[in-house]
């Protein structure tokens, strides 16, 4: 055992040193972590499926549902491959470029043990690692990223936008306590350690952030399970990524992880061949660092999934996940410049730096467009052995799209523009011990 859990603990810390950068659906976080909480629209609070879904969604739940009272090693896998374009509108030309397309690779790892040799111990302990967010557009070499695009004559110009290129990744790496009460009442406690990655075309700048999620599990009766849990709010510095207010020096940018409280119920019907969960998920992006500085707004995500069993061996999923779009839209901005002194008309602060206000909204709209609301998930998964279990997954997130009116550096009406769509394939590895 000691040397199984050694191993897991290894491959916890490669996960970790390998994460990349990822778009996300509810905001910039994934809906879910893991292809069997992906497949079902994201729920887990109330009755995750497998032991990674235990420890991201809610580690009360660790003490109830498949692996117990047994352990279990999980690996997951997401390939995210989102679709992303851009437009700028003025009454003399319409600029549009489509971000470079990639497929992002985003693994997840984690396993539940219980403490102690007795059978009913009433301990369990989890770790996982994951990505759990990410955001980011290239639109480096398109008709966007001209930096003379507004030419104010004698060699002197501006680009087209800010934001041309950026990437936003987050990895968690989350140790976990749970403790059964009794048959009915469950509660847990996670550690969240952040391992954020952030470029704007200045290089990476990484940091860490901590925080906190305790969470709860009650079964009134044996069919029913209600799961709460809250997430603390994390931030991470970013140091010398992007140059705000053009004076030659690279400024930081602090960016939070939103507190988050959730809560789930999940119900089996059918002898427990049927599972049903919804869960309500409050995302407070608006209190968040740097997301409240771009003006995102809370978040409310409705999930529902469903897992049925036909045969013993196999299990299919199926889900849905709506979360309204968070980037506010700023109709009416004004973007220009005082032809007599060329400053800009108008800023918005940055963590005490000033923005011109075009560049500003280029920024939110075209650089960190994470506006898709609606998803759709599929999976299965078939038991090859006792002890070994494969699971596949996919999630279509419906294309969405973003705009906003206002003027430009010349004063004349502007329209920007953002759409989006992803689609991801999930596909996932468990190990019962």
């Amino acid at each position: 055992m000691k040397k199984k859990a050694c191993f897991i603990l290894v491959a916890l810390c490669m996960v970790v040193s390998g994460g990349s950068a990822a778009y996300a659906t509810n905001g910039d976080l994934l809906i879910g972590i893991g292809p069997n909480s992906r497949a079902m629209g994201g729920v887990g609070v109330a009755s995750p499926t497998d032991a990674i879904g235990a420890v991201f969604s809610n580690p009360a739940a660790m003490c109830f549902g498949p692996y117990c009272p047994s352990s279990q090693f999980d690996f997951g896998g997401t390939l995210f491959m989102p679709k992303v374009d851009a437009s700028i509108t003025s009454p003399t030309s319409t600029v549009k470029a489509d971000s470079e397309d990639s497929t992002f690779a985003i693994p997840a790892i984690g396993f539940s043990i219980p403490i102690g040799n007795a059978p009913d111990t009433p301990w369990r302990f989890g770790l996982a690692a994951y990505g759990v967010s990410g955001l980011g557009v290239d639109y480096r070499g398109t008709a966007l990223d001209d930096p003379g695009f507004y030419n104010f004559g004698g060699g002197m110009g501006a680009p087209a936008m800010a934001g041309e290129y950026t990437q936003l990744s987050i990895m968690k790496f989350a140790p976990a306590l749970a403790y059964k009460i009794n048959a009915l009442w469950s509660v847990g406690l996670a550690v969240q350690i952040d391992y954020g990655m952030l470029d704007f075309r200045s290089g990476t700048s990484s940091g860490f952030g901590f925080g906190v999620q305790p969470g709860i599990i009650y079964k009134p009766v044996d069919d029913l399970s209600l799961g709460l849990t809250y997430i603390s709010p994390q931030e991470v510095d970013h140091q010398n990524v992007l140059d705000f207010d053009q004076d030659g020096n690279l400024d930081d940018l602090k960016l939070g992880a939103p507190q988050q409280l959730a809560f789930g119920a999940g119900y089996e019907f059918l002898e427990g061949d049927l599972l049903i969960e919804g869960d309500v998920r409050w995302i407070n992006w608006s209190d968040a660092k740097g997301y409240d500085d771009f003006d995102w707004d809370d978040q409310w995500v409705f999930a529902i999934g469903a897992q049925y069993s036909p045969i013993q061996k196999l299990a299919l999923r199926v889900g849905y996940n709506y979360g309204e779009n968070p980037v506010k839209e700023h109709d009416g901005f004004n973007g220009s410049l005082n032809p007599m002194t060329g400053m800009p008309n108008s800023v918005n602060n940055i963590q005490g730096k000033n923005l011109p206000s075009y560049y500003y909204e280029t920024f939110r709209i075209i650089g960190f467009p994470a506006i898709v609301e609606q998803h759709i998930t599929f999976g299965a998964s078939y038991t090859v052995t006792d002890r070994i279990i494969l699971s596949l997954g996919y999630v279509h997130a419906f294309e969405n799209t973003i705009s906003e009116e206002g003027t430009n550096l010349f004063g004349q009406p502007v329209t920007l523009e953002s759409t989006l769509s992803e689609k991801s394939v999930e596909f996932g590895f468990t190990y019962r011990f």
